[in-house]
């Protein structure tokens, strides 16, 4: 590893485009907009006046309207709503009430998470029309904490999807380049956040549907330990695999989303009790870390992520990062996770078994999408049929042959088996090392429709993603450079319930590797 230094300056030199956005970043830093700053600055303008929580929704509704019809991030927007929030908050500064960490902050939220007077259709045709009557635990708490949710963003039908082509409604595309896709499940959420339609935004991560679009779109995200942040009111794929999590355009202001709903519920038995501790206690700016702020830390680069099947691009911009982490002082070597291509087959029996039973309640009868029949049996068959779509069918399909008599032992009991070892492997290696690191996806976003007719080409785009949430621990994705023009995505991925030290490694990185937060974007979504 003692020529990474060297190593870094040839990859540096071998992507002038990235120079480029970042020399543009910090010229625009000074001159943002209110799509372009962070939540501080946002809380900042809000208390001092210069801004009203009212001006701000209306500056990000004029942005959707702007680039939705090119993006197509959205399913629902809010308007009315989101302008009654902001105006409510608008009335607590004129009180002089005390603002929470969110106030103000322009949200969107995957359409299978749960709000309160807002279609939640989990990007499926059969629950088009379905408005629930409670919000789920997450978003709840980010109202409590005063954040303005502008709408509901694209997904890949129930989460099943890594490119947001399944979604039962329209496609949305990528902001870096419209012919190409933003990633999935979690697609809307990480264009949205991208094209400035949002400043932060929910996702859910089954497989790595946060951190797979995040790297696509060249922004944060944040899969959180199992268990720290509810369940509650999300539409469930994998119950054993689900988390909600933030994306964003910086680390801190994932970190201040992350704090705002993460903490123990009682309505989600799967739900820790563990203290939360505010994320951005460490999070210091560029000017006040010295010439080595990681000196002690240990890092470890998964071999097995490095090899066959990763776009050369994409391996270069990796080992740049990693030759970035030696210099601020980290440690950095090479580490083997022997289970670790076992992790996908696993998760492609697990999640899917998982899914057939989650996805039985969806049968005409309680809500959603009903289609008559001549009887019980008929009216469930041809609301399913109508209803759900092809990659739906699919997986439901196999969870439901995996758990089947006769196979079960064959296939599911000897997944859950491998989840034992990957597990284990994680827990030897992370003993050892403060977090580990590795690409998000082997390649870039590919073309739209490159695709849709090899579900199992875009099965093996999980394989970077999947083992983490096998394993149950937090994983951050950062933007590390460019591969061909578009972004590529470093994955950190920590012990249990590290979110913090995770955060603090992503955040030094970001702030002494120029990370750009979408200041370049092609003229024809971003006209600042």
């Amino acid at each position: 590893m003692a020529q990474r230094p060297q190593l870094l300056k040839k990859c540096l030199e071998a992507q002038p485009v990235f120079q480029k956005r970042c020399r543009a970043m910090a010229t625009s830093a000074s001159n943002a907009d209110v799509t372009t700053g962070s939540i501080k600055q946002l809380q900042g303008d809000l208390r001092s006046g210069a801004r009203s929580a009212v001006e701000v929704a209306k500056e990000y509704l004029e942005r959707v309207a702007k680039t939705e019809p090119s993006v197509r991030s959205f399913l629902h927007v809010a308007e009315e709503s989101a302008l009654e929030q902001a105006a409510a908050i608008d009335r607590a500064i004129e009180g002089g009430k005390a603002l929470g960490p969110l106030a103000g902050v322009p949200i969107g939220v995957k359409d299978n998470i749960c709000t309160k007077g807002l279609p939640s259709t989990g990007g499926s045709r059969i629950l088009e029309n379905f408005t629930p009557p409670y919000d789920a635990t997450a978003i709840a708490r980010l109202k409590a904490a005063g954040a303005v949710i502008i709408g509901k963003m694209n997904c890949d039908e129930f989460g099943m999807g890594s490119s947001t082509e399944n979604s039962g409604y329209h496609i949305t595309a990528n902001p870096w380049d419209l012919t190409r896709v933003p990633g999935g499940s979690s697609g809307g959420s990480a264009a949205g956040v991208a094209a400035g339609q949002v400043m932060a935004s929910l996702g859910s991560d089954t497989g790595g549907s946060i951190r797979q679009p995040a790297s696509f779109c060249g922004v944060v995200g944040l899969k959180p330990t199992y268990g720290l942040v509810s369940r509650y009111g999300l539409m469930a794929y994998a119950s054993s695999l689900d988390c909600i999590g933030p994306l964003a355009n910086s680390v801190e202001d994932a970190a201040i989303v992350l704090g705002a709903m993460a903490g123990h519920d009682e309505a989600d038995s799967t739900s820790e009790k563990q203290k939360v501790p505010d994320y951005t206690a460490n999070l210091r700016p560029a000017s006040e870390l010295d010439s080595r702020p990681l000196a002690g830390v240990r890092l470890g680069l998964i071999s097995e992520t490095m090899g066959e099947g990763v776009d050369p691009g994409v391996v270069t911009a990796i080992q740049a990062a990693a030759a970035h982490y030696e210099q601020l002082g980290a440690v950095v070597e090479e580490v083997s996770l022997p289970s670790f291509r076992q992790g996908l087959p696993a998760y492609y029996v697990l999640a899917p078994s998982e899914a057939s039973s989650n996805l039985s309640r969806y049968d005409g009868v309680r809500y959603g999408l009903r289609v008559e029949g001549d009887e019980l049996t008929s009216m469930y068959g041809k609301t399913r049929d109508q209803g759900f779509g092809a990659e739906v069918k699919r997986r439901i399909l196999m969870g439901t042959y995996a758990l089947s008599a006769g196979y079960y032992d064959a296939f599911y009991k000897r997944a859950q088996q491998v989840r034992t070892l990957i597990q284990r492997d994680f827990q030897s290696v992370l003993s050892k090392y403060d977090a580990l690191l590795s690409p998000t996806v082997p390649t870039t976003a590919y073309q739209i429709g490159e695709k849709t007719e090899d579900p199992l080409s875009m099965y093996v785009g999980d394989i970077m993603t999947v083992n983490v949430n096998l394993a149950g621990l937090p994983a951050l994705v950062v933007p590390c450079g460019l591969d061909q023009g578009l972004p590529v995505g470093l994955q950190l991925v920590g012990p249990a319930f590290g979110e913090a030290e995770l955060l603090r490694l992503g955040h030094v990185f970001e702030q002494t590797n120029s990370t750009w937060r979408n200041a370049d974007l092609p003229e024809l979504v971003v006209a600042r």
